[in-house]
């Protein structure tokens, strides 16, 4: 498939993809904060600059929007139609990324959250949820 914009086109549009500061990760920050947890954001010295990070509960929080991270059995997590070679090699290697640093932080001794844009879609159950992955079991 032949794409429908121009390359400079396109090229704009895709620098305009934010990395951080989405609208995922600020709908997740806030609510983690009005529950009172208090956190970092892209802590630079930690593999993979995690989205939130909690030193209290030694925990971080990866807000993944499931195209750009190929989320399993989701919807949005497709292939483009065209340069589909592209786009297979370069989401694989973000995938393979992703494991890396998590292996990593969990070998350092980071508890590692994966949250799915789209189990932000909808009520609020998953980011209870993942407010209570975050404080269970915690000791302090």
């Amino acid at each position: 498939m032949v794409d429908v914009v121009d390359p400079a086109t396109r090229s704009r549009m895709m620098s305009g993809i934010q990395g951080k500061n989405t609208k995922p990760e600020l709908l997740v920050r806030r609510y983690l904060h009005s529950r009172g947890l208090r956190y970092r954001l892209h802590v630079k010295t930690l593999p993979g600059k995690p989205d939130i990070v909690l030193p209290k509960y030694r925990t971080v929080v990866f807000v993944h929007g499931c195209f750009w991270h190929q989320h399993s059995n989701c919807k949005f997590a497709t292939t483009p139609s065209s340069r589909p070679d592209f786009w297979a090699n370069k989401l694989a290697q973000n995938v393979m990324r992703d494991q890396y640093q998590i292996n990593a932080l969990r070998e350092s001794g980071w508890r590692t959250l994966i949250i799915w844009e789209c189990e932000l879609r909808g009520d609020a159950s998953r980011l209870e949820a993942l407010y209570e992955e975050i404080t269970r079991g915690n000791n302090q």
